[in-house]
């Protein structure tokens, strides 16, 4: 486990570019399997498709992969895990609170965790999953925010010696992620009250 951890983008790469007689397969299947497996470093993947396949394709591989991957997880937890939320509800009483809050506001939270990288979204679709949102309501706030943070990854990570050079890319990528946290912040402020 510690060397999937250890993964850098470079070697998510290599391992794409070996199997490049699979087309696009390898692309999909690999920001999928993180869904399955967080430990896997989803970013160095983004990354490592936009330099195999470039921008666009990378991009929309990425995302199919992404999207498809938080929608088995969540399916899978919606058929088998009504037993498992009231064991959780039982365990950590705190928890049914969470669950009925996203249920109530199911898109907005959903939509704005998937818009952050480094937001744990095998959580956010487990507790999704469990929940009572509504399928169509999870997709699209899924597949909306992953586009939007796999997008700017992407961008960043296409040509990083560009990025280096133009700080200014890097200042609009900071401030993008900035403008949804504050957003995201302001909603929570407002809900949790």
């Amino acid at each position: 486990m510690e060397t999937i951890t250890s993964l850098d983008w470079h070697d998510v790469e290599h391992w794409l570019k070996q199997y490049e007689a699979l087309g696009p397969l390898p692309g999909i299947l690999a920001p999928m399997a993180e869904s399955f497996l967080p430990a896997l470093p989803l970013v160095a993947i983004l990354i490592a498709n936009v330099n195999a396949y470039g921008l666009g394709e990378g991009v929309l591989l990425s995302w199919i992969g992404v999207v498809c991957g938080s929608i088995s997880v969540f399916a899978i937890f919606r058929k088998f895990g009504g037993r498992l939320r009231g064991w959780i509800e039982r365990k950590h009483p705190r928890s049914e609170k969470l669950v009925h809050w996203l249920e109530q506001h199911g898109f907005t939270p959903i939509f704005l965790l998937a818009c952050f990288p480094f937001t744990p979204s095998s959580l956010v679709n487990i507790i999704a999953g469990l929940s009572k949102v509504p399928m169509h309501t999870f997709v699209l706030a899924t597949a909306l925010g992953k586009g939007v943070m796999i997008f700017l990854v992407s961008f960043a990570g296409h040509n990083l010696d560009s990025l280096l050079k133009h700080p200014l890319k890097i200042a609009l990528i900071f401030l993008v992620f900035f403008i949804i946290w504050l957003f995201g912040r302001k909603l929570e402020s407002k809900y949790f009250k």
